[in-house]
């Protein structure tokens, strides 16, 4: 059932990219996650932990996107699974329907992707240059960081859709098909 929405959701990008004057497929990504809490009334949903940095209990969703922002990928595990591993099943899943992406060469994560032996397998497994964006030496406080940023607004963007601000879902698959969901709304949106 995901793959049919995974299915959509992909036509639907290459629709709207070529309306805004880009390539049907993107040559680079972005990667981030999210932990989100559990929906309290779930009695024992599959695949939740704690994720230890942000003392969330749920699952983590793991997304891949273009530099429009637009999903390409997405993957739902516990809360407590490693960003790093995180990354690699989803590009695991990226690299299995690799055709639907012949130009992507460049990943851009943020500084908690970074290890020099992640960033060397990656390369040498998928043959994608991972670059870890690092914030300017001496910032206080937040600031903006270079395409980094659009990865920031497709998870704001999923925050508007009810289903997605949390963990309803008793199965990782259901979640993950909501989110295709959502971004095929956006879509369908800026193509009408």
């Amino acid at each position: 059932m995901t793959n049919t929405w995974q299915d959509i959701n992909a036509k639907l990008q290459q629709w709207y990219r070529v309306s805004e004057g880009r390539e049907a497929t993107p040559s680079a990504g972005c990667i981030d996650s999210q932990s989100t809490k559990i929906a309290s009334r779930l009695a024992s949903p599959e695949a939740v932990g704690t994720d230890g940095n942000k003392f969330v209990n749920g699952r983590k969703r793991h997304i891949f996107v273009d530099t429009l922002g637009l999903l390409l990928m997405v993957v739902v595990t516990a809360a407590n699974l490693d960003d790093r591993k995180g990354a690699t099943m989803l590009l695991e899943k990226i690299n299995q329907i690799r055709d639907r992406f012949p130009r992507l060469s460049t990943i851009l994560v943020d500084r908690g992707y970074r290890g020099k032996a992640f960033v060397l397998a990656i390369l040498h497994t998928f043959y994608w240059c991972l670059q870890v964006v690092v914030p300017p030496v001496g910032q206080k406080g937040f600031v903006v960081q270079q395409k980094r940023w659009v990865v920031e607004r497709t998870f704001a963007w999923f925050s508007r859709f009810r289903r997605l601000t949390r963990e309803y879902e008793l199965l990782p698959e259901t979640s993950k098909a909501f989110f295709y969901v959502g971004m095929i709304q956006i879509l369908l949106k800026r193509l009408a």
